[in-house]
């Protein structure tokens, strides 16, 4: 099985181009292939194939095995695998998820995709649509007890479920402690994505993120909007921002009333080939 090792500020997934390669078991294969120390190593795996209603599909899969309805920075990897490859004639494109169907714009450095915009549509924020079972219509700055500790969390969910925490100091955060005990917290039937953040000005923030069924990664593309939404709803930044996360920078604007735009690096890494029999 042909694969491509790709990343988006170091948030690393395997890609698997199903216009050519077969996977029978995607979610028993996404573990193994995973693994830092016995298999390629990543994130996760992304799986390429045909659309009905948009240029390409995108299906993803965490490390665990599970699957996840879509990925900022898998996405705008995506976009740039689907026009190197001369599956789509770029720079424009439309990408389908879990989600629904979103559009890129490639930036083109000759014939090399080396920044991408993705609109990640409009953010859904009612409580039960996230979902969490909080008893509220929308969580903003809402308090709840996690790990022995008191949060406020304010949820949003892009495609995909977050909780954002704003915080002094992202130092004092143990996230490998933290990080899985929000992740499966009572308060969030479908697990959640949780993004500590500090808020350095109206228009840049700092943030370290827990993705579910991952870990501890270096980047979260969705995680980024999601945290530029709730920073807009609780009055802490503006609404075109820059997000620092460990992996480096990704660039957000929440249009008024509309969708959530990012633009951000997309990186091949490494074409290979999977010798296991496990597709």
């Amino acid at each position: 099985m042909k694969f491509t090792k790709m990343h988006g500020l170091g948030n690393d997934y395997v890609f698997v181009d199903l216009h050519t390669e077969t996977v029978t078991d995607p979610a028993a294969l996404a573990p193994i292939i995973a693994d830092r120390n016995t298999g390629i190593g990543s994130d996760g795996l992304i799986l390429l194939g045909p659309s009905e209603m948009a240029d390409v599909r995108m299906e993803m899969f965490n490390a665990d095995g599970s699957r996840s309805e879509m990925c900022g920075n898998g996405i705008r990897c995506v976009a740039k695998y689907a026009v190197e490859h001369a599956l789509v004639p770029g720079p424009e494109l439309t990408i389908e998820t879990d989600a629904g169907v979103h559009a890129a714009l490639c930036n083109m450095r000759g014939s090399i995709v080396d920044f991408v915009r993705i609109d990640l549509g409009v953010p859904v924020l009612t409580a039960a649509d996230v979902p969490t079972t909080i008893e509220t219509d929308q969580v903003i700055d809402h308090p709840i007890h996690v790990g022995g500790e008191c949060f406020e969390v304010t949820c949003v969910s892009m495609g995909n479920p977050h909780a954002v925490v704003f915080v002094g100091n992202l130092g004092a955060i143990d996230l490998a402690t933290i990080g899985p005990a929000f992740e499966c917290a009572r308060e969030f039937p479908n697990r959640i994505n949780v993004h500590f953040v500090c808020v350095d000005g109206r228009d840049h923030v700092t943030m370290r993120t827990w993705e579910r069924g991952s870990g501890i990664t270096r980047a979260c593309g969705s995680g980024a909007c999601a945290v530029c939404v709730a920073g807009v709803l609780t009055g802490r930044i503006d609404r075109k921002i820059v997000a620092t996360l460990p992996g480096g920078d990704l660039a957000i604007e929440w249009k008024e009333g509309g969708s959530v735009f990012m633009w951000g690096p997309a990186v091949e890494v490494f074409p290979g080939s999977w010798p296991h029999s496990l597709r």
